[in-house]
């Protein structure tokens, strides 16, 4: 477990330049942050005023110049834990340590994830229980974890990243739909155990999102099929999304955004797809 604060991250954002922001003041952590899809989290949620815990694998000292980085772009303080989510103990840590440096924790994002491959009768036995253990345990301990700051506050944001497989399957991907099943599940019960203290919980449900990751298997897949790209993305990747668009990480960011924010205290228990249509079949 690694746990770094960026130099010069003590210092308070101007009042002026925040003022208007809508999670100004704000705490978050945000898991698997330190690309992708929850990296784009992380920057919408600081570029809406909020202070922001990294956290995710890499390089100790790219993860501290990105620190800084956003820091000073965005005029908030943003830290970086590297708990590894599938360790329980490390994910109590993780929410302890936000709580030590900041003085508690206003929205959580469930965004850490990983992925495998194979039929169900050649699905190795430890991916299965890595993707459990990262996809949907991890969310688990941290909600358990942020709940009780967040009662006593009577104020709390939980944002559960899932997937268009929390709501239909696909063959060979078991454990991820399972998993994002299972993250559906543990959004309604947490938002129906704390719906009178006005905290909510929610889940995002993206289909496929541009990522770099997302890039590598465009190039992978072309060279796989020997078909073009643009074929690669509308026919097989996109094949079930009828918008045949990836969505932008930043989409997912902003309706993050929203989910913490005020305008949304009414809104728990909801699923909300981001899959360009997807899951309308």
């Amino acid at each position: 477990m690694n746990t770094i604060t960026p130099e010069g991250a003590g210092h308070r954002a101007d009042a002026s330049l925040v003022a208007n922001r809508a999670l100004s003041g704000r705490v978050a952590i945000v898991t698997g942050s330190t690309s992708g899809i929850g990296l784009a989290i992380l920057q919408e949620l600081a570029g809406a005023g909020a202070h922001v815990v990294m956290n995710g694998f890499g390089d100790t000292k790219e993860l501290t110049a990105t620190a800084q980085r956003l820091s000073a772009s965005h005029q908030v303080e943003i830290a970086f834990h590297g708990a590894d989510m599938s360790r329980p103990a490390e994910i109590v840590d993780l929410v302890s340590t936000t709580e030590m440096r900041f003085g508690r924790v206003d929205i959580l994002v469930n965004n850490a994830g990983i992925q495998h491959v194979a039929s169900i009768d050649e699905f190795p036995a430890e991916k299965w229980d890595a993707i459990l253990a990262i996809n949907l345990s991890s969310a688990f301990h941290a909600t358990q974890s942020v709940l009780p700051g967040m009662k006593s506050r009577r104020f709390g944001r939980i944002i559960n990243i899932a997937s268009a497989h929390g709501l239909v399957g696909s063959p060979y991907k078991v454990a991820y739909v399972a998993a994002k099943h299972g993250v559906l599940g543990l959004t309604k019960v947490t938002a129906l155990e704390t719906a009178e203290l006005g905290i909510t919980a929610n889940a995002i449900c993206p289909g496929y999102v541009w990522t770099p990751l997302v890039e590598k298997q465009i190039t992978a897949q072309a060279m796989s099929h020997n078909i073009d790209r643009t074929e690669v993305i509308r026919n097989v990747l996109l094949a079930q999304q009828p918008n045949k668009q990836f969505a932008e990480a930043s989409e997912i960011g902003a309706l993050a955004v929203f989910l913490a924010g005020d305008a949304a205290r009414s809104i728990t228990g909801a699923s909300l797809s981001v899959d360009g249509g997807w899951t309308a079949h």
